[in-house]
């Protein structure tokens, strides 16, 4: 009897780490930026990128990684998007000075997009790069 209810006392734990890495996973996404960006009054350069967000509903927190070196930090906002994104893409638009401004992210295979909250989630000339 005691063994049994230590397997699945074992067994329910297993699960709800199970669950909280792939919550986890769930608010994380790479992606590729193509051109030079501004993003939370920074220029980053092309490259790779890690996304990972955090809040409740809509409004959510972003920190942009560049390997283990958080690079922008901001609010933004989800957005429901009709299909599932075919790739990971960034939206951009012309900033005020010329450069590329970051107006969103696209992760691969999710029905969402993250809109930065600095452009109200759209800008004219806005372009995803996927």
């Amino acid at each position: 009897m005691k063994l049994s209810r230590l397997a699945v006392t074992l067994a329910s734990a297993a699960l709800l780490f199970a669950s909280a890495a792939f919550a986890a996973e769930a608010n994380k996404t790479t992606v590729r930026i193509d051109q030079k960006v501004t993003v939370d009054g920074k220029t980053l350069d092309s490259g790779k990128y890690t996304a990972e967000w955090t809040g409740d509903g809509p409004n959510v927190q972003v920190t942009l990684m560049h390997g283990k070196e958080t690079v922008a930090t901001f609010a933004a906002q989800i957005k429901q998007e009709a299909t599932p994104n075919p790739v990971d893409a960034v939206g951009t638009s012309d900033g005020p000075d010329g450069s590329r401004q970051l107006i969103s992210i696209y992760p691969n295979g999710k029905r969402m997009s993250i809109q930065l909250a600095t452009n109200g989630g759209a800008g004219s000339g806005s372009s995803p790069s996927r």
